[in-house]
């Protein structure tokens, strides 16, 4: 409601899909994923994780990311959420991993990261942040998908030292539990 007017449910003249349309204005409200910007820090041979303090997933561990503001690029995004929730300095290398994550309206994006040196601490969002070996990760304990499988394919490509770009597909979670009336 751009102007404040009411919207409809319409295909907008050239276009293929419905939209929220503003009666008044024809203003289209475009609906579209969100991205989500996130880093790999690598200090040595180990990777920096966060416990995540709030929800989703309060309690389990993600590599530092989360949405990307207006105004940056996604390296930007990656380096500040990585300064937020592990109050850690990144210079950022590369993009990793992008993941379409359709079930959720987000794309979300992975760079490789330097951690120069290892300063860290809890940022707001975390309850702690802590470097990992490969042998030490807390896989069970691993907040999304989009993390193992960043996690697993770093230190699969570590061998070779050979670190290409994936674009990859996360399909829904497999339900683990009936659905409540709620869900149906």
């Amino acid at each position: 409601m751009k102007c404040g007017s009411s919207v409809v449910q319409q295909i907008p003249e050239g276009d293929t899909r419905r939209r929220a349309v503003c009666q008044q204005c024809a203003y289209i409200h475009y609906e579209n994923p969100r991205i989500v910007s996130g880093a790999l820090p690598v200090y040595q041979d180990q990777v920096l994780l966060c416990k995540r303090a709030i929800e989703p997933r309060k309690g389990y561990w993600t590599l530092p990311g989360g949405f990307m503001e207006l105004g940056e690029t996604m390296a930007e995004a990656a380096a500040r959420e990585t300064l937020e929730e592990a109050c850690a300095q990144v210079h950022i290398q590369q993009l990793y991993t992008l993941f379409d994550v359709v079930h959720a309206e987000q794309v979300s994006v992975f760079f490789l990261a330097d951690l120069k040196e290892p300063v860290f601490a809890p940022g707001i969002e975390s309850e702690e942040v802590r470097l990992f070996s490969e042998s030490q990760i807390p896989w069970e304990d691993l907040a999304f998908s989009t993390i193992e499988e960043t996690l697993r394919r770093y230190f699969q490509d570590r061998v070779s030292g050979h670190f290409p770009t994936y674009q990859l597909f996360t399909p829904p979670p497999i339900a683990t539990h009936p659905a409540s009336p709620s869900e149906q």
